[in-house]
């Protein structure tokens, strides 16, 4: 049931085999993994296996436990997909971060001169010896040569100043509330160090609204189940999360 659980957090759904003996009467649910199952076109389902083989079942051989989408009701869909770009720019910024610092903390420059005196050997050395030692990642540096120029021979012309206009930290910040706001978790149940003295609150109580709130529907949706189990099979949840008549 674990397994189950986190299958329809991440994508939405979870497949069950059902184990039935000669009656026909369904004793057991073996969890099936949700990212190689498949619905087939023409009923029934498959799982895909390694070397491109697949394993077919039949309609009733499978329990599938789905969230509702109102486009489709052949998949599940996880509530955090409108969070996703919140994410991924979370994960660029982290990426630039890091990559910004393994170049020497700069974003690349520009290698300006203007000196008429430079010869074409020199400025080829020069050109390879700036393209040699490229950045990682998206930096670059770039060779410029302006002949008869009226300034300074040579600069270096910096492509940008991470460093006073650093927008890490708010990003961070900005895309940290979307992602859990897209899980609809409270802060103090993400492991978030609060940022004042007074904290997120009681944190019984926020697990206790946590629960109420996102785990009981979800446990009522995969007890959806019971109807396809024997009656002696039929199981129930702990710690009041089945309904209220419930002796478990």
């Amino acid at each position: 049931m674990g397994r189950a659980g986190l299958d329809y957090m991440v994508f939405g759904e979870a497949y069950f085999y059902n184990d039935t003996n000669a009656f026909g009467q369904v004793l057991e649910l073996q969890h099936l993994p949700a990212i190689n199952m498949r619905v087939k076109v023409d009923g029934g389902y498959v799982m895909l296996l390694p070397d491109n083989k697949e394993m077919e079942f039949e309609q009733h051989e499978i329990s599938h436990v789905l969230d509702y989408d109102v486009e489709q009701n052949i998949y599940g869909i996880p509530d955090y997909l409108g969070g996703l770009q919140a994410l991924l720019l979370n994960e660029a910024a982290t990426l630039f971060r890091r990559r910004y610092y393994s170049n020497g903390a700069h974003a690349g420059y520009i290698f300006y001169t203007n000196d008429p005196d430079l010869t074409e050997e020199d400025e080829d050395e020069l050109r390879a010896q700036i393209s040699a030692s490229k950045g990682v990642g998206n930096f670059r540096s770039m060779f410029v040569n302006i002949p008869n120029g009226k300034e300074n021979a040579i600069q270096i012309i910096p492509v940008g100043d991470f460093q006073a206009k650093d927008e890490l930290e708010k990003v961070k910040n900005i895309t940290r509330n979307d992602v859990i706001a897209a899980w609809r978790m409270n802060p103090a149940l993400a492991g978030i160090i609060p940022e004042n003295t007074g904290g997120f609150g009681d944190i019984e109580k926020i697990d206790r609204v946590y629960t109420s709130n996102e785990i009981r529907p979800i446990c009522q949706l995969f007890s959806q189940l019971n109807d396809c189990l024997r009656v002696d099979r039929r199981f129930s949840w702990k710690s009041g999360l089945a309904a209220e008549d419930s002796s478990a």
